[in-house]
């Protein structure tokens, strides 16, 4: 455990030296993954590792994968994190760990109670899953941005580094009054043309050593998205 914790931290403070505004925590290390319900020593150990990255001085997120959104505001009430992330906030979607049924409603009623502070940014169509046949990328929009209770929309490709499709993105960036994030696929090349569309994006694989997710932050790498970024 004191090994991962060094390495989130390492992580951490590289993406704050080289300019990052907010950081992201996932168990992204604990595939295959649970459902909805991660066991009780993912939420504590996650909830060790963000209050060290909150050291950095950066807003933190947290997402428990798979789609443990209660687990994630416990966490997020414990050491007062900006935000979470939800997978599957309204709707199913069907996935390596199968079906996946939102659960809007006690989300809504647990960050009331929890954690009020805490902003809610909800994926639609969320990558590495399939939406329900018959169901649009529109009305799947609606669904979350007017009944389900998020703050803000997370767009994404099919899989963990997969490029967010731009016409997609437009799509949702359409139909939302909420801000719209970009959740997989972000480089330094492609950052520019991205945030003429969205209001932000999530950047992982691109600022990692080779490019590769499981591998420590490069600065340099991440350094250069946010250069990209700010021009």
């Amino acid at each position: 455990m004191s090994a991962v914790i060094e390495r989130a931290r390492s992580d951490a403070r590289l993406l704050a030296d080289v300019g990052f505004e907010g950081i992201m925590v996932e168990n992204f290390g604990d595939a295959p993954f649970f459902a909805d319900d991660a066991p009780k020593v993912t939420i504590a150990a996650m909830t060790l590792a963000i209050g060290e990255v909150s050291s950095v001085g950066l807003p933190v997120g947290v997402n428990v994968l798979r789609n443990d959104a209660l687990g994630a505001l416990s966490i997020a009430a414990a050491v007062e994190a900006a935000f979470v992330r939800v997978n599957v906030l309204s709707g199913i979607m069907y996935t390596d760990q199968g079906p996946i049924v939102g659960r809007a409603a006690e989300v809504a009623r647990a960050r009331r109670e929890l954690s009020p502070a805490t902003a809610i940014m909800a994926d639609v169509f969320v990558k590495h899953a399939t939406p329900p046949a018959g169901l649009s990328l529109v009305d799947a929009t609606n669904d979350l941005v007017e009944r389900a209770g998020a703050d803000g929309v997370i767009v994404s490709g099919s899989g963990t580094g997969a490029a967010t499709n731009l016409e997609d993105l437009r799509t949702v960036a359409d139909r939302s009054h909420l801000p719209v994030f970009v959740g997989s696929g972000a480089t330094a090349d492609t950052i520019g043309q991205i945030l003429t569309i969205a209001d932000g994006a999530i950047v992982g694989s691109d600022t990692k050593i080779d490019g590769i997710a499981t591998n420590p932050v490069d600065a340099a790498r991440a350094a250069a998205v946010v250069l990209a970024a700010n021009r």
